[in-house]
């Protein structure tokens, strides 16, 4: 197996957990009226962007170095982690490059439907892609073992997928409001944890190999 695969996953997990962890300290600043438009929603949406491809190289990396017996999990891994790269890339390019400016220049009046706000096309986008990206780290489990570092991971994974009907509320409940991210807060911990662990994993096997 080619060594820089495992390079590959190691630095793409690592960007990912990095962007993550950025992605939050974002949401609480704005949450707490410590940063305001446009720079929230700058932070918000760059760092947010900033996880799905590294992420999706993570997961790539990951299918490769699966034994042949547990393919169809990590082929249904990289399927999931795809759904969820395609719909918030689509939405976060549409937020940074025409609604913020748009909205800065005050000609948005014709791009309501573009916005992100509660229950709007894009914010439905926003969901799908969370609510696969824990999808995806269900079908993750069985590709680790029982034991050792895996057990680890397999926890890890497991706790993430629990968070997925949590993002799912935050998102469909009828009536939004801020107090609501609380509910989905779990995934801040959930999803750079899980990040790491399977980078360092990359790491470890890395060694071994």
């Amino acid at each position: 197996m080619n060594k820089s695969i495992y390079k590959v996953g190691f630095w793409a997990g690592l960007i990912a957990f990095a962007s993550t962890v950025a992605f939050f300290i974002a949401q609480l600043l704005q949450v707490l009226g410590m940063i305001s438009f446009p720079w929230d929603q700058v932070f918000i949406f760059g760092f947010s962007l900033c996880i799905s491809i590294p992420f999706l190289l993570e997961i790539l990396a990951l299918h490769y170095l699966t034994p042949l017996e547990k393919k169809f999990w990590s082929h249904a891994v990289l399927l999931f982690t795809l759904i969820y790269v395609v719909f918030v890339i689509a939405n976060y390019v549409v937020q940074l490059a025409t609604v913020i400016p748009m909205t800065l220049n005050r000609t948005d009046q014709s791009i309501q439907l573009l916005k992100q706000t509660p229950h709007s096309l894009f914010w439905d986008f926003d969901a799908i892609g969370y609510i696969f990206m824990g999808l995806a780290t269900l079908f993750a489990i069985p590709i680790f073992k029982k034991q050792g570092f895996e057990n680890w991971i397999r926890y890890s994974l497991i706790c993430h997928a629990l968070t997925t009907p949590l993002i799912a509320i935050v998102y469909f409940y009828p009536n939004f409001s801020e107090r609501l991210l609380f509910i989905g807060a779990p995934w801040a911990i959930t999803a750079p944890s899980f990040m790491l662990v399977l980078a360092i994993w990359f790491k470890k096997q890395y060694k071994i190999t």
